[in-house]
């Protein structure tokens, strides 16, 4: 079996390049080793909950045992199906801070400047803003990924925008567009009740053409001959096969898979090849390092009047919204419920805003346990920029052995203070007079929880990943010795193969990844074909004196 191009993962950035370069005629393979995402628990937006915690959509990867949050293991979902982490994340649809770009360029990845992005992010983009007449000047209105909004027709929505304001905070009306910071609605991935996952918006139809095809099977190491990568070795049906690359190998498999894979091939820190005996073909120090993720708190408050989702909390609930959405794709299953968000700074001095939150109108955990009895809201809370770095290193040279992951969480003093600062800004935004017919106790951390000591030890043990792992195969330029790939992809010291994921971010961005991570697929495509890079944009919203003033 042969192609043009080979991409191993049929997640976010690896859907978008199979629609792209096949739609320039190239023929495409992608390796996915991973099944189908038919079937409710993924294609249902309110039972996002559901697949992130199934092993047979999720690789179930844990972090080894982080010693500043009591040596616990922390979760690391990543998408073992088609759609990868889109089809098993929570939705949310954040572009991140046009400074967040500007840094990356910055760091060296040349060309990747917000100027230089927000034309991709542009194409991609069918921008549904739920009919509020929003300005489209930042915003596509005819690419493959559909972006909405949730009604909003809880109360405690309108709440949440309604306190940040009294509390001194700005309003935005699209955080994805000119302004990021402030209280707004939040937008999801969901278009007419459904998930709409990368393989909805890109692979699906992708696979249409007789130029594209995927194929099962957990890719085992890149083929590389005389410095050039020629193809990828297959494991399926307990045999190995190899799958020919006629011009490049292309690896979106994740910021865990993709170094780990690139390990396995002969490309990463010297030493720790040697140590599992695999022989060196690339000596790149910083494949596997420069690990980032976002922690993030949730911060519950009991509910005065029974208006939260706790009512449907059972059963019985659940199996009627269910059959509303399986029938009519409409009702509470067809949101995400995350549909009020905020971007703010933790003090005045801040350049750009380095807190997120997202508000949900339940007080509950991501596996779906209700943290308390009875009514409740809360709010996911995070610092968006820590200097804490881990790694992503080889267990063994099998590639059917997880590697071993080490974020290192909470590594800096200026980790502490940054969460100990979104707690008690929190508790701020829910004291205000919008949260006064519906706050009563404090549900988490807890009101007797105040002292630095005490809201250190409520964060030892309760901060949870967010899931936005990156990082690990940085871009930068080709003479910056921890880079692992150039400013086009290409994996430095290698002809012939690209790394397209978050792995190649330098830096994470400000909120959830799965937007950067298919709009790095889209400008990756018009590199792989040679073409020339969307023009840049005109509009400079970063030097707008609205995210350049001290807010409050």
């Amino acid at each position: 079996m042969e192609a043009d191009f080979v991409i191993v993962g049929a997640g976010s950035a690896g859907c978008a390049m199979a629609y792209r370069l096949s739609e320039a005629g190239a023929s495409v393979l992608v390796i996915e080793h991973g099944g189908t995402d038919a079937g409710p628990f993924i294609q249902m937006p309110a039972a996002l909950s559901y697949p992130m915690n199934m092993s047979r959509y999720d690789w179930g990867y844990k972090s080894e045992p982080e010693p500043h949050l009591n040596n616990r293991r922390l979760a690391c979902p990543r998408g073992k199906v088609i759609g990868g982490s889109s089809s098993i994340n929570g939705m949310v649809y954040v572009r991140g801070h046009a400074r967040d770009f500007d840094t990356w360029a910055d760091m060296g990845a040349d060309g990747w400047s917000f100027a230089d992005v927000l034309p991709y992010y542009k194409r991609m983009e069918t921008w549904h803003d739920g009919g509020h007449g929003g300005d489209h000047t930042w915003r596509g209105t005819d690419g493959p990924l559909h972006v909405s909004r949730g009604p909003r027709e809880n109360p405690l929505f309108k709440a949440f925008v309604d306190a940040g304001q009294q509390a001194g905070y700005e309003v935005t009306d699209d955080y994805n567009g000119e302004k990021q910071e402030g209280f707004g609605p939040m937008e999801q991935t969901v278009w007419k009740g459904r998930r709409w996952s990368a393989a909805n918006a890109y692979l699906k139809p992708a696979l249409k053409r007789d130029n594209c095809d995927i194929v099962r099977g957990l890719a085992a190491r890149v083929i590389i001959e005389n410095g050039r990568a020629t193809g990828v070795e297959l494991v399926r049906g307990g045999k190995r096969e190899v799958i020919r690359a006629r011009r490049e190998v292309v690896l979106a498999a994740s910021s865990i898979n993709s170094p780990k894979l690139l390990m396995l091939s002969g490309i990463g820190p010297a030493a720790q090849l040697a140590e599992h005996g695999i022989e060196v073909v690339a000596n790149r120090p910083g494949v596997g390092a420069n690990l980032q993720d976002h922690l993030e708190l949730y911060i519950q408050q009991a509910s005065l009047q029974p208006i939260t989702l706790y009512k449907h909390w059972n059963l019985i609930s659940k199996g009627l919204i269910g059959a509303q959405w399986l029938f009519t794709k409409t009702g509470l299953g067809a949101s995400n419920q995350f549909e009020s968000a905020a971007f703010i700074r933790s003090n005045p001095g801040v350049e750009y805003p380095d807190i997120q939150y997202h508000f949900l109108p339940i007080a509950v955990r991501y596996d779906g346990q209700a943290a308390a009895e009875g009514h409740g809201f809360q709010a996911h809370v995070g610092p968006m920029r820590s200097p804490s770095r881990g790694a992503v290193t080889l267990r063994s040279a099998r590639a059917e052995d997880a590697p071993v992951i080490r974020f290192n969480y909470m590594s800096h003093d200026s980790d502490w203070a940054d969460f100990r600062t979104c707690i008690r800004l929190t508790r701020e935004i829910f004291g205000q007079d919008a949260f006064k017919p519906f706050a009563g106790k404090e549900i988490q951390p807890g009101n007797a929880v105040q002292t630095d000591e005490e809201l250190d030890a409520f964060i030892a043990e309760h901060a949870e990943s967010a899931y936005h792992p990156c990082g690990t195969c940085r871009m930068g330029r080709a003479d910056d010795k921890n880079a692992v790939v150039d400013p086009q992809g290409r994996v430095i010291g290698v002809d012939g193969l690209r790394v397209a994921d978050s792995s190649i971010f330098p830096q994470i961005t400000n909120g959830n990844l799965n937007a950067p991570s298919i709009m790095v697929g889209e400008k990756i495509s018009d590199h792989l074909l040679d073409k020339e890079p969307l023009a840049k944009a005109n509009d400079q919203p970063w030097i707008s004196p609205r995210w350049a003033t001290a807010q409050r």
